[in-house]
């Protein structure tokens, strides 16, 4: 396990402060939603764990927001493997003293094939990194959390947790998944300090979706706003949800999808 740390203490102003004392774990931080949400955190006074199975991006981004000022760690993760899960977050909190909040965002596209088509081969894969990845995130953080007093959790599914999508049936089911198992958890850990909701982005203008100009267009045509979501709108509310201000919204499920659900 390769690792990257730093306990230099930003600067800031108030709202710069709003998760100062408190450690985060954010799994896919590397790039793209994941990352946005880790250097928002950070801005946010938060001492910051970028975890991702792509080590040398995710020592990247922990170097730039120690260079900003930030307390952050590098850690290489395999979200399908819960031993690899189990070491990044023990890693986080023994580095920081402890773990208050945590972002499962780690997830893959898989491939696209009708449902009768579709390999059991990928979708294992699918369903190991989106549904198990999840579940093995939280099967080690909450003790984490309950250890530290409480904190929150934010599970990233999408507006494939409430829609179906030809193509796919491993996505949208691992997807629909992760709303059952957030709720699930959050009436489990409600009385013990911990909430957990789940964030469902639309299609977002993230390198994953980069590349074929004409499915960029149809995508944006499903989207009554017009065009793509950001990384840092999803941000934005995974934000909210991790701080107090969200302190009575609890096994909730939002979407943030320019009305893509509305349709």
């Amino acid at each position: 396990m390769s690792t990257s740390t730093s306990t230099t203490h930003g600067t800031g102003t108030d709202a710069a402060a709003e998760f100062a004392g408190k450690t985060a774990f954010v799994t896919g931080a590397a790039s793209g939603i994941g990352l946005e949400i880790a250097r928002r955190l950070a801005a946010g006074g938060a001492a910051v764990v970028v975890a991702d199975y792509n080590e040398q991006g995710a020592q990247d981004v922990a170097r730039s927001l120690t260079e900003s000022g930030a307390r952050a760690a590098a850690v290489r993760v395999d979200v399908t493997d819960p031993e690899s899960v189990r070491r990044a977050v023990e890693f986080t909190a023994e580095t920081f003293g402890g773990l208050q909040l945590a972002v499962n965002n780690a997830g893959i596209a898989g491939t696209s094939a009708p449902t009768g088509e579709y390999t059991v081969e990928d979708w294992q894969r699918v369903i190991d990194t989106n549904l198990n990845g999840v579940f093995y995130s939280l099967r080690h953080e909450l003790p984490h959390l309950l250890a530290a007093g409480g904190g929150a959790v934010v599970n990233m599914s999408s507006i494939l947790g409430t829609n179906g999508f030809a193509g796919s049936a491993a996505y949208s089911a691992a997807k629909h998944a992760v709303v059952g198992l957030t709720k699930t958890a959050a009436v489990e850990y409600a009385a013990r300090g911990i909430r957990v909701n789940a964030v469902a982005p639309g299609f977002i203008d993230t390198p994953l979706l980069k590349g074929d100009e004409a499915q960029h267009r149809q995508l944006v045509a499903l989207h009554p706003q017009g065009r793509l979501g950001t990384a840092e709108e999803v941000a934005e509310l995974t934000l909210f949800l991790l701080s107090d201000r969200a302190s009575f919204v609890n096994g909730s499920y939002h979407l943030v999808d320019g009305g893509y659900a509305a349709r």
